[in-house]
């Protein structure tokens, strides 16, 4: 099926939607005040070594220190060092015999920045090319898993092998955009890659840490690098300025996708025409309708994202069994575009109705499966457990959209749910009685919001006038407009 690329362009912020079927599959926003920096290479400086988590906390210059596991570390195959060799990456060899406090090192993002988190890095590096992957230091030829045809992969092997200059010491991976390319783009690509890295090497000669040595493409560019396939159609673009921008982009990296690109000169909004605005009003919504009538819920915590899937309004018209099937065949594939949608990552709990007949249990499975497959990210997804639900993990990138466009809530804290006023009613008595006993005041004045102040005067007017005389001192009232139902304060006049 067709595929269109939407791109809307703001000075703020550029937003891209995957459209499949008319139909927004992905979400992707890059904002100018908080850029992604996933592909981005440091010169770092090793600030501390955890040997307990086997981790070391690096500084490259952002907000936080970034984060490097011992599994991330690369070092040379067969290489000696303390009697022990190197086998590619430091999981051999304790952090605390590899790096030393103070020292300098070359790092590279592999997961931005998220929530609390520091960004992710490792030291192995690779540099994403128009047709190509570079890896400076691994002598390796790979081909994509996404060209799937074994008599395609050693071909396009063996003319990456022949076209490397033989002074190369490192390694590339062909990539699906280079399964038509000549020989003279693969050349131009692995020239451009290998120039590109001796100025990382030459530049991490000359500076001090911390300090960027190279930036990924932008996320208007990452498009036509990374997104296009071949049933993309054609990339819709909303901004004549961004649309000659990545004109001159797309001749001199990928001239294939030149043709693809087209400028919108439309009065109505790009986004809105494709009805993508409302997609992205829906998907930071907590319940998803379904076509039939069923609903789903989904809650995203720190720890994990639970999915319940419900019927709703809808009733079969057979018998309950079979409406149970459809509406969880339904929810397979909803739950599956959602997650691309919102890009929710780590550990996943979908809770499917409850499924009596084993052979629906495998069909619904199966559609999920088959639903996932169009998800270009890594997960895992388990079978039924023995309470119904079905375990998944989706490999975690980047920030959710909740995460990007929300942030948690100043009142509740992000529980979801406000004290009632009677809670925080009896809450400033009880403050009220502990003030009392530790200072001599004249009077006692409520600052609440109205809500509360309403209880007072109403309904819990005799529990306050009975506090008033226990205590000795008058109490007054003060309703605060600005103030949120669980707020307020005791004022000792």
């Amino acid at each position: 099926m067709p595929e269109e690329i939407l791109i809307n362009f703001t000075p703020q912020e550029t937003r891209v939607a995957v459209m499949h079927q008319g139909v927004a599959q992905e979400l992707h926003i890059e904002r100018t005040a908080s850029l992604g920096i996933v592909g981005n290479i440091y010169l770092g400086k090793v600030v501390r070594i955890l040997p307990g988590m086997q981790s070391a906390f690096i500084d490259v210059g952002l907000e936080r220190t970034a984060f490097l596991h011992v599994a991330d570390i690369w070092l040379p195959r067969h290489s000696e060092k303390n009697g022990e060799k190197g086998d590619g990456e430091g999981g051999m060899r304790p952090i605390e015999r590899i790096l030393t406090e103070g020292q300098s090192l070359v790092v590279q993002v592999i997961k931005d920045p998220i929530g609390t988190k520091g960004a992710r890095l490792s030291t192995q590096i690779s540099i994403a090319g128009r047709m190509l992957v570079y890896l400076p230091q691994e002598k390796h030829i790979g081909v994509s898993q996404r060209i799937e045809d074994e008599q395609e992969r050693e071909q396009l092997r063996e003319r990456l092998t022949r076209l490397v200059p033989e002074d190369e010491k490192g390694g590339f991976i062909v990539r699906t955009m280079a399964e038509n390319a000549s020989d003279e783009e693969l050349a131009n690509d692995i020239e451009y890659l290998r120039k590109t890295w001796r100025g990382i090497k030459e530049n991490s000669l000359r500076v001090a840490p911390p300090h960027l040595l190279y930036q990924e493409l932008s996320l208007s560019q990452r498009v036509l690098r990374d997104f296009v396939n071949p049933e993309t159609s054609r990339i819709v673009i909303d901004s004549r300025e961004n649309f000659q921008k990545l004109k001159e982009f797309a001749a001199l990296y990928t001239p294939k996708v030149l043709e693809l690109l087209d400028h919108y000169t439309g009065e109505r909004p790009l986004f809105d025409l494709h009805g993508v605005e409302d997609e992205i009003q829906k998907a930071l919504a907590r319940r998803v309708d379904l076509k039939s009538g069923g609903y789903l819920i989904i809650d995203q915590t720190e720890a994990m994202t639970t999915i319940d899937v419900n019927t709703g309004g809808f009733v079969g018209v057979r018998n309950f069994d079979d409406t149970i099937f459809k509406t969880n065949l339904e929810a397979a594939q909803t739950i599956a575009r959602q997650l691309r949608l919102r890009n929710l990552g780590g550990i996943i709990i979908v809770d499917f109705i409850d499924m009596e007949n084993p052979e629906h249990r495998d069909a619904v499975l199966a559609e999920f499966n088959k639903a996932l497959a169009r998800d270009h990210t890594k997960m895992t997804v388990n079978g039924f457990t023995a309470l119904g639900l079905v375990e998944m993990t989706r490999k975690r990138t980047r920030e959710s959209l909740a995460h990007v466009l929300c942030e948690t809530c100043p009142t509740c804290g992000g529980r979801g749910e406000v004290k009632t006023a009677r809670t925080v009613c009896y809450e400033i008595l009880r403050e009220l009685l502990r003030e009392a006993r530790q200072f001599n005041a004249r009077e006692y004045r409520i600052l609440a919001a109205p809500s509360v102040i309403d209880l007072y005067l109403d309904e819990e007017s005799q529990s306050l006038a009975m506090l008033s005389d226990f205590i000795g001192k008058a109490i007054s009232l003060q309703a605060e407009a600005s103030y949120n139902q669980e707020q307020y304060d005791i004022v000792l006049m």
